[in-house]
């Protein structure tokens, strides 16, 4: 019997031990130095608590509403392509372990489940996560589907008009395993996509991602969705302003968990510029590198609506399945609420910037650490 597991991380020794290497590493990499995949967890371990203590904690309350929909945590799952890859049940031990926790589930366009096999799980407010193909036609069905199948969220990638360079998967050659396919692309009339065998049909898919994607074509999805679209991979304050006048719901605070540009900071130092030029007029969220419940309350100090974990899950899952992502989400749960409770704040309101200092605010001898 292995020793009993106390926070996230350690799921990733266990999914690295358990994964063949070509897929333990798709998950885990980032683009080419990979600067910017440590630097999304080192950039949280530089911000520090300005704790406020003889509060009366004795109730917390983290429940919070998303576009309208009340959910237990500002804890969300971040859309991850292939999960059948980490676990033969996928999504669908995903999407079970989102509702138990009564959270937010993001599916990813790249899933090895359908949004029908995902909805077919049971109840729980489900996001899908959209590339824009050359094919718009392509675009329009998948979209169509995610609604017919009560998906209650667009959330579009907008940092992938080509992918990053990922030196492990080049080494690797890395495919989709043989017996997997991207099923939201199955049963499409995919028109000028001509079908490969599956492994092909990844690797096709992605590229016919358009590289013309720009704020014109958000303008376009709305004419072809009633749902909201929250645009992720905004990292500029000049980002957030066109996002807001292209009439975006929210902002994900994204750099692709690290797999897109090296060299772009860390999403947490990019949190406070994005916030700020909102405005508080659509809400901000932020994604990369969330590890600890002191990571959550740290992104909501410096102004997000909520986080959403991306790694934590797949390696959770490629550990103990169902299981493991439902530790997952208790765990970071757990150590917010222990974390509201150490800093004297009892719901999510109360948690403000005077909460924490970053390297800005620290006397000089404190910001050498």
């Amino acid at each position: 019997m292995s020793m009993e597991i106390t926070n996230v991380c350690e799921y990733e020794e266990i999914a690295k031990r358990k994964l063949p290497k070509m897929i333990y590493d798709y998950y885990a990499s980032g683009a080419e130095d990979q600067w910017t995949l440590k630097e999304n967890r080192n950039a949280f371990s530089r911000i520090l608590f300005r704790p406020r203590i003889l509060i009366d904690v004795s109730n917390i309350d983290m429940t919070t509403t998303v576009l309208g929909f009340n959910i237990s945590m500002p804890i969300m799952i971040a859309p991850t392509a292939m999960q059948k890859m980490a676990h033969p049940k996928g999504e669908y031990a995903t999407a079970r372990a989102a509702s138990a926790a009564n959270t937010i589930m993001t599916l990813s366009s790249w899933a090895t489940s359908s949004v029908e096999e995902v909805a077919s799980t049971g109840p729980g407010v489900r996001f899908f996560q959209l590339y824009v193909y050359k094919d718009r036609n392509v675009v329009r069905q998948l979209v169509k589907r995610a609604e017919r199948a009560g998906f209650k969220a667009i959330v579009l990638t907008v940092d992938t008009p080509r992918l990053g360079r990922r030196e492990a998967d080049i080494k690797n050659r890395f495919t989709l395993p043989p017996f997997l396919t991207l099923k939201n692309f199955e049963g499409l009339d995919l028109g000028k996509m001509e079908r490969t065998d599956d492994s092909g049909l990844a690797s096709y898919v992605a590229s016919q991602v358009d590289r013309s994607l720009s704020w014109k074509d958000i303008k376009w999805l709305q004419t072809i969705t009633s749902l909201p679209i929250i645009v992720k991979g905004i990292m500029t304050a000049e980002d957030t302003r066109l996002a807001i006048q292209a009439g975006v719901a929210g902002i994900v605070v994204s750099n692709h968990g690290a797999r897109q540009l090296d060299y772009v900071p860390a999403t947490i130092n990019c949190l406070e510029e994005v916030v700020k030029a909102a405005r508080g007029q659509v809400p901000v969220f932020l994604d990369g590198g969330i590890r600890r419940g002191t990571d959550v309350f740290k992104a909501l100090a410096l102004g997000a609506s909520g986080v959403f974990i991306g790694r934590p899950v797949v390696f959770a899952l490629a550990s103990e399945g169902e299981a493991g992502v439902r530790k997952v989400l208790q765990m970071l749960r757990d150590e917010l609420e222990l974390t509201m409770a150490l800093s004297g704040c009892t719901s999510l309101k109360e948690i403000t910037r005077n909460h924490i200092m970053t390297k800005t605010d620290m006397p000089q001898t404190l910001s050498r650490l």
